[in-house]
């Protein structure tokens, strides 16, 4: 989203001065801090993993990434700000899948259709209503 104003401008700058004049205003904000190159370096460090740099788990998080980038390039990045970067390098936000590797799938099914309809309570048998029961002399 743009503001108003700088639309406002942008088109004075067009009427006056034409394409040239747009393009001669540059760059708008900070220049990245990661070279090309340093990008291309740290997608291949993501590529290899986190457990390649002591991490138990496969998981990266922007902390992470925030901590790979400090240590490989001297650059220092806000955990929160490092999705932007990420997200510049064509990679997305993922939840891991929270499924067990050791996973039996047959015997899940096998326990939910047969274990488990037999563990379950069954209703208990109705009392006779008071109406049926005969007076015994």
């Amino acid at each position: 989203m743009v503001a108003n104003q700088t639309v406002s401008r942008w088109r004075k700058e067009y009427s006056e001065g034409g394409r040239k004049a747009l393009e001669q205003a540059g760059r708008a904000g900070r220049k990245p801090l990661l070279a090309d190159k340093q990008a291309k370096l740290l997608t291949n460090k993501l590529l290899a993993g986190p457990e390649k740099l002591g991490y138990e788990t496969p998981l990266w998080t922007c902390q992470r990434v925030a901590d790979l980038i400090e240590q490989e390039f001297q650059i220092r990045y806000h955990p929160g700000h490092v999705w932007r970067i990420l997200r510049a390098l064509g990679w997305s936000p993922q939840r891991p899948v929270g499924r067990a590797l050791e996973r039996d799938e047959k015997a899940i099914r096998e326990w939910k259709q047969v274990t488990w309809p037999n563990a379950k309570k069954k209703p208990r048998k109705k009392a006779a209503p008071l109406s049926s029961l005969t007076k015994a002399d």
